[in-house]
């Protein structure tokens, strides 16, 4: 019975020894040695590693909701990282580009410089039909592509156009038909899902080549002017998308935007169109609204759109046009 009793207490003895030495030792090794490595018995815990920092916001895909009075109202947003393109359920259909394609003109132009250098007034018009949506400086540039305005009752795109719609794969862009003036640039018809296409396009150097792409972009991001900056044949587009994106996203880098805008006597509408591309997305929206409205209720409009589909929401939200119609 004493054997059994001393055995016992042998085995815990080792026991609460081993539990007693576990950190014992683990004490000796986190302790800040001293000098001659003494410990200073202090010991030390490792932190957990912090948790990854969350992704900057941009615009993802997601429902919107305007209140819009008006003709036509459409939009769409393509991914660049995955080419995928989502938006209204009518992103397909058509409206005229009015001075959104100028952008494409200019570029188209440029690219078929390839390294060279153009004129000195042809680089200046190309850069004020965007920067100041310049109509005789864009018809210039227009002209220098290889485009002419000929009335026709052809349905065939002008030669511009047509390669904007094969390297940019353009499936809704068709050749306007307004009278008189068919065939004209700015009445190209072009639906949402290809505006963001052709920003797309711009922005991943194909639409003005490898040497011209940068001077492009820099040029849309210099675009300058408010609603109430308007000429007779030039204009302030610095608005709508623009003003609806937050500074957290506006302060990751140069957003590239082309607007076309004009209240179209025939149908009684303002054709308004913005178009704003950076890094990650291509965003367009598209509207025909009474004239009676004003520029600027559709420059809210897009910037509504834009505030609606930022990730994660700011929390802020937009005022927008309170014509209560329906949503979409």
């Amino acid at each position: 019975m004493r054997s059994r009793v001393t055995m016992v207490f042998a085995v815990v003895a080792v026991i609460l020894g081993g539990v007693l030495l576990v950190p014992t030792a683990y004490a000796r090794l986190s302790s800040d040695a001293g000098e001659g490595g003494g410990g200073g018995g202090t010991t030390s815990s490792v932190a957990a590693p912090a948790p990854a920092p969350p992704p900057p916001p941009t615009l993802a895909a997601s429902r919107v909701s305007v209140a819009f009075k008006g003709e036509f109202f459409s939009w769409a947003l393509l991914d660049r990282k995955t080419g995928k393109v989502s938006g209204s359920s009518n992103m397909s259909a058509t409206s005229s580009t009015e001075s959104m394609i100028k952008a494409w003109i200019v570029s188209d132009y440029l690219r078929q410089l390839k390294d060279r250098e153009p004129p000195a007034g042809l680089k200046q018009a190309a850069s004020l039909a965007i920067i100041d949506s310049n109509d005789a400086a864009a018809n210039k540039v227009y002209a220098a592509a290889g485009g002419s305005y000929k009335p026709s009752k052809s349905s065939i795109p002008d030669p511009v156009i047509q390669r904007a719609i094969k390297i940019c794969g353009l499936t809704d862009t068709k050749r306007g038909n307004t009278e008189p003036y068919t065939g004209y640039w700015s009445f190209t018809r072009m639906s949402p899902r290809d505006a963001v296409r052709l920003g797309d396009c711009i922005a991943d150097g194909k639409a003005a080549g490898p040497k011209w792409t940068k001077w492009v972009l820099d040029q849309m991001a210099k675009v300058r002017g408010t609603t109430d900056a308007q000429k007779a044949s030039s204009g302030g587009g610095r608005w709508g998308i623009i003003d609806g994106l937050p500074k957290s996203i506006t302060a990751q880098g140069p957003v590239s935007m082309k607007n076309g805008w004009t209240p179209i006597a025939s149908d009684g509408n303002w054709h308004v169109n913005c178009l704003a591309v950076n890094g990650k997305w291509s965003l367009a929206v598209m509207l025909r609204y009474s004239i009676k409205l004003g520029l600027s209720y559709g420059a809210k409009v897009c910037a509504s759109v834009a505030t609606q589909l930022v990730t994660p929401q700011p929390g802020a939200a937009l005022k927008v046009p309170q014509q209560p119609v329906g949503k979409l």
